[in-house]
């Protein structure tokens, strides 16, 4: 994947976790740029490797846990450089997280205005008076009603999704050029769900912002994203734009997730959905080959050697030992 001047742009990046057996490679060789204004979604199972990603890109990671890649920047600063100050200058400043559940990413014991003002005075040199009424206009802006008592409310105070938005109030507090939601929606009813997604896509488009949206949800996917990369067992699998990921799904993973998901008009009631049987592999020691064969229905006995990169349109990239449609892709992609 290659774009003129992305403003993230990540090249081999692996992340290692040592355990009693010995280490398990929970990101596994992940590449991609991101554009300015762009929304790039992750997709894929519950420990496929998509939050640890992110993680691993805001440098957030546990002590214990080694992060390694060839390429690692954001706006033409090496992350893989930046020391813990640097990486806190980055942090909330220009990049920002959502996390999945805001009740444990929020402190109890601060108040929401307490907690969104420090961010701002952390990074800029403004008055208290100032983060003050910034903290206001967000907590407005975000839809959350009597924004001046919610100031001095606590995080146990509110409902899960008005606690979501002051989580996204606090991460734009300053303004930053790219917003990582983890799955944001997660512990929200339906109705909430939507709200949010909404939300936080207007918000990109109004601040003109980049968003890195990790989801399960491929009907928000396929309404929001500009591209789509699709993990499984730390890997990408399969990377292309939005219309081409559910249009032409090459990977036979990718093709699995699709047919779990019923689509209106076309999906009978009462019709059985379709399922990937068995579960995503250890990651632990020596991985090899496709992740995915022992649940794939088109596995050879090449899937268990290296697995090539194929290119099917000029941003349109699957790993699979199979050329998709016989003769549609393209030579495999080199390193």
């Amino acid at each position: 994947m290659t774009m003129a001047e992305p403003l993230l742009s990540v090249r081999d990046l692996t992340v290692d976790i040592p355990v009693a057996s010995g280490a398990l490679h929970a990101v596994r060789g992940v590449d991609f740029d991101l554009a300015r204004g762009e929304t790039f979604c992750i997709v894929g199972e519950s420990g496929s490797g998509k939050s640890m990603t992110a993680l691993a890109v805001m440098g957030l990671l546990g002590k214990n846990m080694v992060r390694s890649a060839s390429r690692l920047s954001f706006d033409g600063r090496d992350i893989l450089a930046a020391g813990p100050r640097a990486m806190r200058r980055l942090r909330g400043q220009h990049m920002a997280m959502i996390f999945q559940e805001p009740m444990t990413s929020l402190n109890p014991s601060y108040t929401i205005g307490d907690q969104l003002i420090e961010a701002l005075l952390l990074h800029r040199s403004v008055s208290r008076q100032v983060a003050r009424a910034r903290a206001l206009e967000l907590l407005q802006k975000v839809g959350i009603t009597a924004a001046e008592s919610r100031l001095g409310q606590y995080p146990h105070q509110l409902s899960g999704g008005l606690r979501q938005r002051v989580m996204i109030a606090m991460a734009l507090m300053c303004e930053p050029e790219l917003i990582i939601a983890d799955e944001p929606t997660t512990a929200l009813d339906v109705t909430i769900q939507a709200q949010i997604l909404r939300l936080l896509v207007d918000l990109q488009r109004e601040l003109g912002m980049a968003m890195i949206l990790i989801t399960h949800d491929l009907g928000v996917v396929a309404r929001i994203a500009d591209r789509v990369a699709v993990m499984y067992a730390g890997e990408l699998v399969e990377y292309g734009t939005a219309k081409e990921i559910f249009d032409a799904p090459a990977h036979p993973y990718t093709r699995g997730l699709l047919r779990c998901i019923p689509i209106p008009g076309r999906t009978e009631r009462g019709a059985r959905l379709g399922s990937i049987p068995g579960i995503v592999p250890s990651l632990v020691g020596d991985v090899r080959g496709c992740s995915y064969r022992a649940r794939c229905e088109l596995a050879v006995d090449a899937c268990t050697n290296a697995i090539p990169e194929r290119r099917i349109e000029a941003d349109h990239v699957y790993r699979c030992v199979h050329v998709e449609g016989g003769v549609k892709a393209t030579a495999e992609v080199g390193p």
